[in-house]
């Protein structure tokens, strides 16, 4: 985001070294005060929860804080790509706590790890430029190469997330049902009771009371990433061959169980039960979910398309915005449109739930990856909006300063120069407050009245 003038004044970090004044490349002001806001949310989170609740939280905390580097570090690189002059590249905000000189660019280290900035000399009509400098002033340079600088910081959000998508596809895999895998015949959960009926089986509480007959696994000792390699003598290699075996053998009979516990086997006897209208004796053990990694160019076509749902997504929930504001404090939040939109407070929580979840790795690290990943995608495209402050509207403005200087051309008139920027600045505070507005009322409704992720 690009900042005005009076941004900074005063402070000796917003000054260059010739002492002349710049205009620097931030996060958005918005992300900042949310930032500051969400550190107390977090904290608060910090006292109430779990370790590994926390643990959640703080990866979210540490991959925002990565992300917006990142979309400094592409300000970054492409305004020194195009020799505009860079005088500082920051982390954080504040007082500086650290800084060092390396050619004309000061790098440092802020005191609030909110995000960071970039200045670059010369960012709009407003400023005061030393002469020496003036052609390697931003607004000096073709148009163009004003474009790529400005959405450069998007650019790193999408390559980011499609990166993230692409690590998830060939590092961590994709949940199969192909129950004839092998590793399918692995225990992924043991049943608490016998269920008085296939359907009760299959709700969403199938031991509704502390009286029901205990899970035959259960009672035989069986125990979650057990291998069960035999059913009565017969030889068990993934789920569908489990359930051949169990279709062999007779409900309310003693049947002897292998399975490989920590590489050596252990013998069970097992009682099955019965489950009417289930169709198989009960064992009540589960299957696991086996995780099939992409091949390379697989996993790019994976994240490509990931890319796309989650960008239809994002705009839906761009969308959904205004309708979902009368409901982010009903009681039914969840089942509104409300529920479907989030400030980084309530994405930090869904974060920490998954990871203090009872879940395989793979699952949490697929949910985690594909949150931050959403999130990246969708800031990328809210800032691109072409409303100022954010990067988005300083892209239209250059964008609308070629086409008036193309008509000018066409109708032989003088160029207009660079759009003053002094008379938007009134429309920028107005969208500051309202975002700034937007985002206190999502992170008080993900305090309050937050939505919680079922695992």
């Amino acid at each position: 985001m690009i900042q005005g003038p009076g941004a900074g004044e005063g402070d000796p970090a917003y000054m260059e070294p010739n002492g002349q004044k710049g205009q620097a490349l931030r996060s958005p002001v918005w992300l900042r005060v949310l930032g500051v806001l969400a550190l107390i949310a977090v904290l608060v989170f910090l006292v109430r929860n779990h370790l590994a609740f926390t643990l959640g939280v703080v990866i979210f905390v540490v991959a925002l804080l990565l992300s917006v580097m990142l979309h400094e570090l592409g300000h970054f690189l492409t305004a020194k790509k195009f020799h505009m002059k860079v005088t500082q590249f920051f982390v954080g905000f504040g007082k500086t706590l650290w800084s060092t000189f390396r050619g004309e660019t000061e790098y440092g280290v802020k005191a609030l790890p909110f995000g960071g900035f970039v200045k670059i000399t010369g960012m709009t009509s407003m400023e005061d430029v030393d002469v020496a400098d003036e052609p390697r002033s931003f607004r000096r340079q073709p148009g163009w190469q004003r474009i790529i600088v400005l959405g450069a910081g998007s650019f790193m959000h999408f390559v980011l997330a499609l990166f993230l998508f692409f690590v998830l596809a060939m590092g961590v895999g994709q949940p199969s049902t192909n129950q004839s895998l092998p590793g399918t015949n692995v225990v992924s959960s043991i049943a608490a009771c016998v269920p008085t009926s296939e359907k009760a089986l299959k709700s969403t509480d199938p031991c509704p009371s502390s009286s029901l007959p205990r899970a035959p696994a259960e009672i035989a000792g069986l125990k979650v990433g057990d291998k069960i390699i035999s059913i009565g003598g017969r030889p068990v290699s993934n789920w569908n061959q489990l359930k051949a075996a169990l279709a062999a053998q007779k409900a309310g009979t003693s049947v002897p169980i292998v399975a490989e516990r920590d590489g050596r086997d252990v013998r069970f006897t097992v009682d099955l039960a019965d489950v009417p209208g289930h169709g198989l004796p009960y064992l009540g053990v589960s299957y696991s979910t086996v995780y099939l990694r992409s091949s390379f160019f697989g996993a790019l076509g994976y994240a490509g398309d990931q890319f796309a749902n989650t960008v239809t997504s994002s705009a839906s929930a761009v969308a959904k915005l205004p309708a979902a504001i009368p409901d982010l404090f009903n009681g039914n939040r969840s089942k509104t449109a409300a529920g479907q939109v989030s400030s980084v407070v309530g994405v930090g929580e869904v974060t920490g739930d998954v990871v203090q979840a009872a879940l395989p790795w793979q699952d949490k690290a697929l949910v985690v990856l594909y949150l931050i990943a959403s999130l990246n995608i969708f800031v990328g495209i809210f800032n691109l909006l072409p409303l100022l402050p954010l990067d988005g509207g300083h892209l239209a403005v250059v964008i609308f300063e070629r086409i008036r200087y193309w008509l000018a051309r066409i109708f032989h008139r003088p160029d207009p120069g660079l759009v003053d920027m002094q008379k938007l600045v009134p429309v920028s505070l107005l969208v500051f407050v309202l975002l700034v507005g937007l985002g206190t009322l999502l992170i008080a409704a993900d305090i309050f009245n937050p939505v919680h992720l079922q695992v």
